[in-house]
């Protein structure tokens, strides 16, 4: 793959709830978007979600109903299908035969690995990455890019300056791996969070209040090492090693192993229903949003990561 042009139009492949925010990031930056999705109304929903998003649109956005259509044209190709392996499949084989041999096609998969999704591409699947956003994308800056076997270095670096491009905080990983590292970091995280659950040792709602009133405050403005440093003192995380470390090590032997049972399921389903009676969760979600933006800007006022 030869290093793209400057990326002046986006393909966005697949436009629910993360393809939407994408596309309205990519507008706000002046970028033309040409999108694709098969589902009945899906243009009518795009261009609903792309309004409600709040944020200066100045590209132009068109609705094309075939995905080779969508990316005959594009400088960059967003996919946004079901986490499905089939069909990536299928949707990849298209996209490989429509687009510009030199166009990266970045997944937004939040656990596949690129390299069984690149099977699918015949001609160049040396272009084909994950660049796993979070959700949503058009404010939180993480992207997770994730070469497959036969990724190239140019695919990758071009990934990251567009991303980088947009106000992203893009990581590399060195080399593919299921959920990548953010989800597995969560992951790591709920299983703790539903074992106390099953065990009846906190609520849902108390493991939320202490995750969003304690540890959570302080891993949104850095990251877990840095945080677990400066707790430190003088010492750092050296420190921390050395007199925290044997009784760490004693919690992860402690920590549960849980199954996603039936009843399980229950007891976090009803737990969350039981937190959010009689709230608005539209309303919720747009005070989230005002708050995220308004802790982006202090954290760049602040030059926090």
């Amino acid at each position: 793959m030869t290093a793209p042009a400057a990326v002046e139009t986006v393909a966005v492949v697949g436009t629910g709830v993360i393809g939407a925010s994408w596309a309205a990031l990519f507008l706000s930056h002046g970028l033309d978007v040409v999108a694709t999705d098969p589902a009945p109304g899906a243009e009518d929903r795009l261009r609903a979600d792309v309004a409600a998003a709040g944020l200066d649109v100045r590209g132009r956005l068109t609705f094309a109903v075939d995905a080779r259509e969508a990316v005959a044209g594009a400088d960059f190709v967003q996919e946004n299908g079901p986490e499905r392996l089939d069909v990536k499949h299928d949707l990849y084989a298209a996209l490989d035969e429509a687009a510009r041999p030199d166009v990266v096609l970045a997944s937004s998969s939040s656990g596949l690995l690129p390299s069984a999704i690149a099977t699918a591409c015949a001609a160049h699947p040396e272009r084909v990455l994950v660049g796993h956003p979070f959700n949503p994308p058009h404010l939180l800056p993480l992207v997770e890019v994730v070469p497959g076997q036969r990724t190239t270095d140019v695919a990758l670096d071009a990934a990251m300056a567009f991303y980088t491009a947009l106000g992203k905080k893009p990581i590399r990983l060195r080399h593919e791996l299921p959920g990548h590292v953010a989800n597995r970091l969560q992951a790591a995280l709920w299983r703790e969070a539903y074992s106390l659950v099953d065990r009846g040792v906190a609520t849902v709602a108390d493991i939320d209040t202490a995750i969003a009133n304690g540890p959570g405050l302080r891993w949104a403005l850095l990251g877990p090492f840095t945080v677990q440093h400066l707790s430190g003192g003088p010492g750092g995380i050296a420190h921390v090693l050395e007199h925290l470390g044997p009784p760490t090590e004693a919690w992860w032997r402690d920590m549960g192993d849980p199954s996603l049972t039936p009843e399980l399921a229950a007891k976090i389903v009803d737990g969350v229903d039981a937190a959010l009676q009689g709230t608005d969760e539209a309303e919720l979600v747009a005070r989230r949003d005002a708050a995220l933006r308004a802790l982006l800007a202090s954290k760049t006022a602040h030059r926090l990561q």
